[in-house]
């Protein structure tokens, strides 16, 4: 039975046209609203998403559809889906029940065993039919038996998880972040701010984390990558404790000439899921694509402390370095919170300022508020400017507490607060992270029924119904 990390693992659909992979897609990723990434031109027909299930925090591909017109799959395979079953721990075979058995499948069936990958059966659109009597014919695929399951009704998927969870043991040591950090073990990797650099590929990635290693004289040793090819790179900087996690697979400096990165998806999620602080390089000599705006938005809704540097700024004259303002401005004003840094890499020209902005990144991050001082602010908030008439009756928000950090999270607790508007919650969002003077981090403002967390009241009024 594999044994494998929960951090890393990576469930691919595959199948025919048609046979339900975009529905499952959609079904699993809802559960944290993820349609994370579609690359135009990148990935094409693949899509990323994350989910949660139990303990395990998963990763799922969406690919296109395989014609299975040939023996040998990879003469017809999309060269799209071939990466994303490289990519994967577990490949989710689709068919299609109403279909029943095809040639095609079985085609696709034999390549995939061939792949030393962990395949699963889907039998998908069963809704309407006797489930036993349509797995039947698919005994003959030699994959084990099959699992069936209704991806539009939501049914039978939470099962198909289960099954398919069993499959692996699942690395218990890397049960995420909090319980990592408990392990007395790890006490010294607790202890140092995590930092992934991302990307697009040419960025300057590799010049960066060389860079760093190569002026600051800092102690660096390989370390094996949790994530598929990356490398986490330990080093001491004035007392201070940092872990680079490098997604494009950069070794000592005396071992790099010329890198030739190549872009993951895959490898910059993962990255980003066990960073503390995100920085996030763009080249200042094109222009801002989608792929960039992709993996922000990764970041912001993994709830990372993010720090922008644009790279490649010398040599620009002051013409182009004023259009860059302007696009930053018009493409990225959702990021205001995170500093901004035009650099070099290459020369190293203020590169070293991107410590200082780590440093405010991490403490805004992970640092802890009393239930006093929070719901001080809230009360100034409100008198400042105060929520909207709901049906006649104002909104009452009465106190708040601290919910969680990296990304710091803020309970509202109130009545009639599901009616609280989107552009009031982007006012507190904003007065609280000016308040509280907090740089580079999203904050997470929730807001909770005060008659639902408060146990007499709720009883009260079952009673009185």
């Amino acid at each position: 039975m594999p044994n494998i990390s929960n951090t890393e693992l990576v469930i691919a659909l595959v199948g025919r046209p048609n046979v339900g992979k975009s529905t499952l897609f959609n079904m699993l990723t809802r559960s944290r609203d993820a349609l994370v990434a579609d690359y135009p031109g990148l990935t094409r027909d693949r899509q990323y998403g994350r989910f949660h299930f139990k303990t395990a925090e998963l990763i799922v591909i969406d690919t296109g559809g395989l014609s299975g017109e040939s023996e040998e799959l990879d003469s017809h395979m999309e060269k799209q889906t071939l990466l994303a079953v490289d990519e994967s721990d577990i490949i989710l075979f689709m068919v299609d029940a109403r279909d029943g058995l095809t040639p095609a499948d079985e085609v696709i069936a034999e390549s995939l065993r061939r792949t030393g990958k962990i395949v699963k059966l889907i039998i998908n659109k069963t809704d309407g039919l006797d489930a036993r009597t349509v797995a039947s014919e698919f005994f003959s695929l030699g994959l084990g038996e099959p699992i069936s399951i209704a991806a539009s009704q939501n049914r039978g998927i939470q099962a198909m998880l289960s099954s398919t969870l069993k499959s692996i043991t699942i690395d218990e040591a890397d049960f995420g972040e909090e319980q990592r950090e408990t392990n007395d073990d790890d006490s010294n990797e607790e202890k140092r701010v995590k930092v992934a650099i991302i990307g697009r590929p040419n960025v300057g990635k590799s010049t960066l984390v060389n860079r760093f290693l190569g002026e600051e004289r800092v102690v660096v040793y390989d370390m094996p990558g949790t994530t598929r090819d990356s490398v986490f790179i330990p080093f001491d900087r004035d007392g201070k404790k940092y872990t680079f996690i490098d997604t494009a697979g950069i070794r000592r400096r005396r071992s790099v000439h010329e890198v030739i990165e190549k872009f993951s998806v895959i490898k910059a999620m993962q990255a980003i899921e066990r960073a503390n602080v995100v920085i996030m390089m763009i080249d200042a000599r094109t222009e801002i694509a989608d792929q960039d705006l992709h993996l922000i938005g990764y970041v912001l809704e993994a709830g990372r402390a993010l720090v922008l540097a644009i790279n490649k700024w010398d040599g620009m004259d002051d013409y182009q370095k004023q259009l860059i303002h302007k696009g930053l401005d018009k493409q990225l004003p959702f990021v205001r919170f995170a500093e901004t840094f035009f650099i070099s890499a290459l020369h190293g020209s203020s590169v070293g300022k991107l410590y200082a902005a780590i440093d405010s990144a991490y403490e805004s991050a992970t640092k802890k508020y009393s239930t006093s001082e929070l719901t001080r602010l809230l009360e100034k908030a409100v008198q400042s400017h105060q929520p909207p008439l709901v049906n006649g009756r104002r909104i009452k928000l009465r106190y708040a507490h601290q919910g969680g950090m990296n990304p710091p999270r803020i309970i509202i607790h109130g009545n009639q607060i599901r009616k609280v508007p989107a552009v009031y919650k982007r006012y507190l969002t904003n007065f609280f992270r000016k308040e509280l003077k907090s740089v580079g981090t999203p904050i997470m403002i929730e807001f909770k029924s005060s008659e639902d967390s408060n146990p007499f009241l709720s009883s009260k009024k079952k009673k009185n119904r």
